[in-house]
């Protein structure tokens, strides 16, 4: 049986998520980070970076959510998560899915944890890094606002849902508590997109089984 080791409002949303609409049999399996279960041997013997999620699938262990979005697209086909292989769509799918974890993914973790990227005790240093990334998330969220102008299409690939929503939904969520700049949900487009998702049921379930409180985006 599939096994998705996650944490509440972590990347691992998007198996998550994913797992539900498929409606395919698997098994959670809670890792806390604020225990530091993502730092225990057993844990880094799965990922030695010591980061959530990980897939298990038989003998397979796979982290890195694209990578497991990619194998959960793969190995079900007849849900159409993926546009088909060889087309023009999928090359779009490919595109966004690594601007999500290269470019939006990567920004809003520079914000939520600028101490990485400094010396220990530099204040200053960090809250200039987290401004910035901030800034730049907000020309990002823009970006995607725009995405759904251009198409129109109640999905962010156009009129089909694919995997990438599950993707957009989650990170949009982690701005759901920003200030200085508009968080996702008040973009034109972004905003009613959000509440389409929220209305998923597979989403609705993901919120229930991580116990989230509101505000959910």
């Amino acid at each position: 049986m599939l096994e998705l080791h996650h944490a509440p409002s972590s990347a691992a949303m998007v198996p998550h998520i994913l797992l539900e609409e498929l409606g395919t049999p698997y098994a959670r399996v809670p890792v806390d980070i604020g225990q530091r279960a993502h730092q225990a041997p057993a844990y880094l013997r799965l990922n030695p970076n010591g980061l959530v999620p990980v897939l298990t699938d038989g003998d397979l262990v796979l982290y890195e959510t694209a990578a497991i979005t990619l194998h959960l697209c793969d190995t079900h086909p007849a849900a159409a998560l993926a546009p088909a292989l060889g087309t023009a769509q999928r090359a779009q799918f490919y595109k966004w899915l690594m601007w999500l974890t290269n470019t939006l993914q990567a920004t809003l973790i520079v914000y939520f944890y600028p101490h990485r990227w400094v010396d220990e005790g530099h204040e200053a240093g960090m809250l200039e890094l987290q401004r910035h990334a901030e800034l730049r998330i907000d020309g990002l969220l823009a970006q995607l606002d725009a995405e759904l102008a251009r198409h129109g299409g109640p999905w962010f690939l156009g009129a089909g849902y694919s995997a990438l929503d599950a993707y957009v939904f989650t990170l949009c969520r982690w701005t759901r508590n920003f200030q200085r700049t508009a968080p996702a949900r008040s973009r034109l487009h972004l905003g009613p997109y959000l509440r389409r998702m929220l209305e998923r049921p597979a989403v609705q379930r993901v919120l229930f089984n991580e116990a989230l409180a509101e505000p959910f985006v």
